[in-house]
């Protein structure tokens, strides 16, 4: 069954539906208010938290994926410009980082203006596409802040596509 079946009703709230996703995919959670949910999602190089949020003022569901990332300060430039040109390369969210919380930040909202109403599948899309995004630049911010490489040659690592394991 698809995860949109349940949801037929226009009136669904979409924190609802992201719950029913964590249940579905036995994600931990937890529902911290109406509007918004934290979960933990394990990737192969680590366990993301994210929080969505909904804003009914503007309409928008927020993702917010994190994880730690304390880099030497002598290693921020070239963090930095490694985010720029990862940003680049996104055409839905952006990554930064969050200096006074050693988190690496990958946004993205939804904008749902007009009544609209977000599918199972396109929320689950959202959190997928965060994860993908994360464990997939996540070796380069690591080779450019702890392995002291260039940006350009430590993002080879995330635009090279790999097939199959190992």
């Amino acid at each position: 069954m698809a995860l949109s079946e349940q949801y037929l009703e226009d009136d669904v709230h979409p924190i609802d539906i992201v719950e029913h996703i964590a249940v579905h995919h036995d994600w931990d959670f937890d529902r911290i208010a109406e509007d918004q949910i934290a979960m933990a999602v394990e990737g192969q190089w680590r366990t993301y938290s994210i929080t969505l949020a909904w804003s009914q003022f503007d309409e928008t569901l927020r993702l917010i994926c994190t994880f730690d990332m304390e880099p030497p300060k002598d290693r921020l430039p070239a963090l930095y410009e490694s985010l720029n040109t990862v940003n680049d390369q996104c055409w839905a969210g952006a990554f930064t980082y969050w200096q006074e919380a050693n988190l690496m930040i990958f946004r993205y909202g939804l904008v749902l203006a007009g009544g609209n109403v977000a599918s199972a599948e396109q929320i689950d899309t959202m959190i997928s596409c965060a994860v993908m995004g994360a464990e997939r630049y996540y070796p380069a911010f690591q080779l450019v802040v702890w392995g002291n490489r260039d940006p350009q040659d430590a993002l080879q690592v995330a635009i090279a596509e790999a097939y199959g394991r190992a």
